[in-house]
């Protein structure tokens, strides 16, 4: 079985909505591409190696319809992400009925959960990338198995947040320790874990406060 992995570039506060350009999400949303100044090499870097290996997309309808009208178009031996997400597969989560003329695309059928659990077993690495809508289900059915944040050093106060009505009570891991670049942006990486999170009181004695 492979793994499903959600990529989202967040805010401070976790908003991740529209970073990549004005355009992605602009309704009631004046902040599109607040990722662009934040972007510097070791940034970039970071990105493209955890890219590495990855061998389909999962995509919600209007991030397919960003990238599908952007990446074709940006080829050549020294553009990694374009080389890649040019070659794999790219499964397509819509109601609608989306242009598919991007090689190699798939719209799932209307039994998400059902598509996401075959796709993991055709595959070894799953990059969700972006797709806010479909990655509150994924958090809500947990059909993820890492979640890989980029925190960047800046606070919005709007926009459409990770676990906007997604989340579920859930135990996750770091995986590797957090990997910072010189301009602030952190790097996290986890886990899905077993269980969910317990509680306790800390006005209790040996609890090492």
């Amino acid at each position: 079985m492979g793994l499903i992995h959600i990529e989202l570039f967040a805010t401070l506060d976790l908003v991740a909505q529209s970073p990549g350009g004005p355009d992605e999400d602009p309704v009631g949303f004046p902040f599109g591409g607040w990722q662009a100044p934040l972007m510097d090499e070791a940034a970039g870097a970071q990105v493209v190696a955890a890219y590495e290996g990855t061998d389909a997309l999962l995509l919600g309808r209007r991030t397919y319809e960003i990238f599908a009208a952007y990446w074709p178009h940006q080829r050549g031996e020294d553009n990694e992400i374009a080389a890649l997400f040019n070659s794999v597969p790219k499964y397509v989560a819509s109601r609608g009925r989306p242009d598919l003329s991007w090689a190699d695309s798939t719209q799932l059928g209307p039994d998400l959960a059902g598509a996401v659990r075959e796709i993991r077993d055709r595959h070894e690495h799953v990059k969700v990338v972006g797709s806010l809508n479909l990655v509150q289900t994924l958090l809500r059915e947990k059909l993820f198995d890492r979640l890989d944040l980029w925190v960047y050093p800046i606070v919005l106060g709007v926009g459409k947040k990770v676990f906007d009505g997604g989340a579920v009570p859930m135990n996750v891991t770091l995986l590797e320790p957090p990997a910072a670049a010189p301009n602030g942006t952190v790097y996290l990486r986890y886990g899905l874990a077993d269980g969910t999170p317990e509680t306790g009181d800390m006005t209790v004695p040996d609890r090492g406060v």
